[in-house]
This record gives structure tokens, C-alpha cells and sequence, in this order.
């Protein structure tokens, strides 16, 4: 379902806007932050307490449902939202991330990458033609261009020329996409050089996206600084009436640090990722639930968090949960690592509305990281 995203208020000192769409009559607000379904499931949790937790858009994998069960399936059951039981917005990613990690350097050429089926070693094309199709029949509200994601270490040579390729192939995206239900998204690449950024942002917005997102900023080897260069040399030529996308970015001071540059949406498997392995977001920073220290903490996780985990249960609990391997302790931190994320992106959005974003980075990244965060 195509919406419209307004803009409803610029914050005084930055970059950082408040914005929102209208969605099967709810409307939502950006700053947001999307947790990620690769599978057509965010890991642990049901719709339900997605909801719970005040999500918006949630991503879906397309590479990974391409494999199995396979965008025939998942059409015949009615789209993506049918299928998986969720009646909010849903994005998909192109699938390129997944197989540029699969692909060799030589696997790329201009129709697209082959690579192995990291599922049974069957030797699989994806091109820009194919990711879009396969996103057409998902059904997603918001489907990605296909673009090649080079790693961080690129020279300005290799990268200039992987920008002009996914420019490229975004034509070629745009060309056959055909559901009028979807928006397709634009990538901006170019890694941290500042006339590459410059040259894929202009060059894809030409091409008149519905929203546009910033790319390679979440591969391998980028520090923090590449990271907000490639936001600072994107984000002026993208169109201000447009969403404005960061992909891969999940680490409470980026999101902040993003949103004061002019960034809408953002997404990124942490919080799941860090549930299952026993760690969980506070205001005082994250703690590790393995640790001895909890085996006789009879407090929630966090007692300024709303959260069902924090309301019911307490880290001695889950900490029993985490080391007898049981799944309940990765949902219940799960839980409460997206809530973390979502009432961020609520403080955010205040601040914003308030006027005074930079105070809150302040007082959060001295709470949150202490004296250790420059």
C-alpha cells in the first residue's frame, strides 16, 4: 500500500526532521526504527508483540524468502502481510547485501552476481530484474533497488565504478517494476568518498524513487566516521519530501547521530541478535546477563522500561533462561532490547519536536557510554 510521508516539523539546530505517514488509517512517526523479519518473522516474536512494543515498518529478507519458500508460495497465500500475519507496513530488502557476501569479486558482472545457494551449494543468478520481481510478488510495501554493496577497503577507481553499475541497475529495477501497491526505494552508494556519494545520490534521484536510502554504511570495515560521512555527503542531494533511509544501523548512538543528520528510518538485526546471546540495552548501557553478577538480581532488566519482560520479569529469571539455553529468555530480551530501540526513537522524536536534540545526545551518551565515548 503506497503512503505519503510529511513532514511535520525540522528540528532548529540540525538536520533532524519529524515526519509521518498514514498507513491502513494509523499513523506513523518517523525518526523510526525498523526491526528486521529476515525470515518473515522478527526471531523469537509474534506479530502481536511487535505491536506490543510500538513497531512501525518491519523488514523482510529477500533473498532468504526467495530460497525458501519461495515468492510463489508466499504470493499464492496473499503477499507477505497475509502470509506472515502482520497488518503494518513491511519493507524488503533487494537481497544484494546477502549476495555480495556469497559472491566472489568476479561473480559481478553487468547482468547481475552469481553466487552459491549457501542452503545447497546450487549455483543461483540474482539480477536487478530478478530482485524486483521476486519483491513484486512478496508484495511489500516498500521494495529496494538491487545495488552492489563494495566493502569499505574499495579504492575510489573499484567504487566509482560499482556506483555507475548500481545506478545502472536501478534503471533497470525501475523499468519492470510493476505492483502499483509498492513503493520502490532508490540506494545511494559510494562508500566515504565525498564526489561518489554526490554523484550516486544525484544520478539515482534522477531516476524519481519514492524514497531513498543510504547504502554501505553497515558492510565490513567501516568506522563511525566513515559511517557519518556517508550520511553528510548524501543526505544534500536527496529530495526533502522523501523518506530517507539508513540501512544496516542498530547501535543507540548512530540512530541519534543519524537522525541529526537528516535520516528517517532505520533498521538492524541487533537487538535480536544481542537477545540471543544474553545482552540487553539499558540507559547505562548494555549488560551481559551471563554474568554471575545477575544470578541473584531479582530486578528487571530496566525499571524505567515499559516493556512485558521489565513488568514481569526479573534478570535472575532471564539469566536462568539465557545459560539453560531455553528460547523464552531470548524473546523475553528480544522483547525489551526493540522496545529500548522504539522508546529511543520516541525521546528522539520529542526532542526534535522540542528543539533541543543536541542536549539529548549530550545527556544520553554521558549516561549510556559514560566517560569512555569521545
Amino acid at each position: 500500500m503506497k503512503f505519503t510521508y510529511n513532514i511535520e516539523k525540522k528540528e532548529a539546530h540540525t538536520k533532524a526532521r519529524l515526519g509521518y505517514f498514514i498507513y491502513n488509517d494509523k499513523k506513523y512517526y518517523t525518526p523510526m526504527f525498523m526491526p528486521v523479519g529476515t525470515q518473515g518473522t522478527v526471531k523469537t516474536l509474534s506479530p502481536e508483540e511487535l505491536k506490543e512494543v510500538k513497531s512501525g515498518i518491519i523488514l523482510a529478507n529477500t533473498y532468504h524468502l526467495w530460497l525458501r519458500p519461495g515468492e510463489d508460495i508466499v504470493n499464492k497465500a496473499g503477499g507477505l502481510h497475509k502470509f506472515m500475519n502482520y497488518d503494518g507496513p513491511i519493507l524488503t530488502d533487494s537481497g544484494g547485501f546477502q549476495v555480495f557476501s556469497l559472491a566472489s569479486k568476479d561473480a559481478i558482472t553487468e547482468e547481475g552476481v552469481t553466487f552459491k545457494n549457501h542452503l545447497n551449494g546450487d549455483k543461483l543468478i540474482l539480477t536487478p530484474e530478478k530482485s524486483i520481481a521476486i519483491q513484486n510478488k512478496l508484495d511489500s510495501d516498500i521494495a529496494m533497488s538491487f545495488d552492489e554493496c563494495p566493502p569499505a577497503s574499495a579504492t575510489h577507481e573499484y567504487m566509482e565504478e560499482s556506483v555507475k553499475r548500481t545506478i545502472r541497475w536501478a534503471k533497470r529495477g525501475k523499468e519492470v517494476h510493476n505492483n502499483p501497491r509498492q513503493m520502490l526505494f532508490g540506494i545511494v552508494q559510494g562508500g566515504a568518498y565525498q564526489d561518489l556519494r554526490k554523484l550516486s545520490a544525484t544520478e539515482t534521484v534522477k531516476l524519481n524513487f519514492d524514497g531513498y536510502s543510504i547504502g554501505g554504511v553497515a558492510n565490513d570495515g567501516e568506522s563511525k566516521e566513515d559511517m557519518y560521512k556517508a550520511i553528510d555527503y548524501s543526505i544534500p542531494y536527496l529530495p526533502e519530501n522523501k523518506l530517507r533511509y539508513l540501512m544496516g544501523i542498530g547501535e543507540p548512538i548512530d540512530l541519534i547521530e543519524g537522525v541529526i543528520r537528516g535520516v528517517d528510518i532505520f533498521d538492524c538485526v541487533h537487538p535480536t541478535r544481542l537477545a540471543r546471546h544474553g545482552h540487553a540495552f539499558t540507559l547505562d548501557g548494555k549488560i551481559n546477563l551471563k554474568n554471575a553478577k545477575y544470578k541473584e538480581d531479582f530486578t528487571p532488566i530496566s525499571l524505567e522500561c515499559d516493556c512485558y519482560a521489565c513488568k514481569n520479569y526479573t534478570k535472575a529469571y532471564i539469566r536462568h533462561l539465557i545459560t539453560a539455553n531455553e528460547t523464552f529468555g531470548a524473546r523475553l530480551l528480544s522483547i525489551h532490547n526493540i522496545r529500548f530501540l522504539t522508546k529511543l526513537m520516541e525521546d528522539i522524536r520529542k526532542s526534535i519536536n522540542d528543539d533541543n536534540i543536541l542536549e539529548f545526545k549530550k545527556s544520553f551518551v554521558l549516561r549510556y557510554y559514560g566517560d569512555n565515548h569521545e
